[in-house]
């Protein structure tokens, strides 16, 4: 990344329009925001869609930064944001009944397998999840939010929040199972 200072003057540049200003910080940040879109995309190309868009949202309010916290937190919270609008717009296509998984406090133990594998494979298989739970997944275990916080961002309850949770879990657990399996075999 660049120094605080030069950081600086490119915001202030994109405060007043100037394209090199704006391309430059895209550049600069393209990389770990297009990582935050993927976590709640389908695929590459509607995560790519989503970091445009995100990076519109950044343009036009830029001069609302306040440099009380680091510019690319603000700029997180925004790809978040526009995930979560995403989301949102298109819930009623992914919500899912919520009773079919009601006992899954009963499952049997899994292996410690995430340890195991690399950020790539955990990054393709939060990718297969259902929008529902993928969106919940993020928010709630990569991001921290609480699941009041959840189900207040994605319009859902609480209780509709800890069965995504639960169900996103579950359904990494059965893709990593295998994986497990030999890992725990092989020692």
């Amino acid at each position: 990344m660049i120094g605080s200072t030069a950081m600086d003057k490119l915001i202030a540049g994109c405060a007043k329009g100037d394209r090199e200003c704006q391309q430059k910080i895209y550049e600069l940040l393209y990389g770990k925001m297009m990582g935050v879109c993927l976590r709640y995309s389908n695929n590459r190309e509607e995560a790519k869609d989503l970091l445009h868009d995100g990076f519109l949202k950044v343009f036009e309010n830029i001069g609302k930064f306040n440099f009380s916290g680091s510019f690319e937190g603000w700029v997180r919270r925004i790809m978040i944001n526009t995930t979560i609008d995403y989301f949102r717009k298109n819930k009623n296509t992914y919500v899912k009944d919520i009773e079919e998984f009601k006992n899954l406090e009963n499952e049997e133990p899994v292996y410690d397998v995430l340890s195991h594998l690399r950020t790539e494979d955990i990054l393709k298989a939060v990718q297969t999840l259902s929008p529902a739970y993928r969106a919940v997944f993020n928010l709630y275990v990569i991001e921290g939010y609480s699941h009041k916080e959840v189900a207040d961002e994605l319009g859902i309850s609480v209780g509709t929040s800890k069965s995504n949770l639960a169900k996103a879990k579950n359904n990494l657990k059965k893709k990593f199972k295998n994986v497990g399996e030999r890992e725990y075999n092989d020692h």
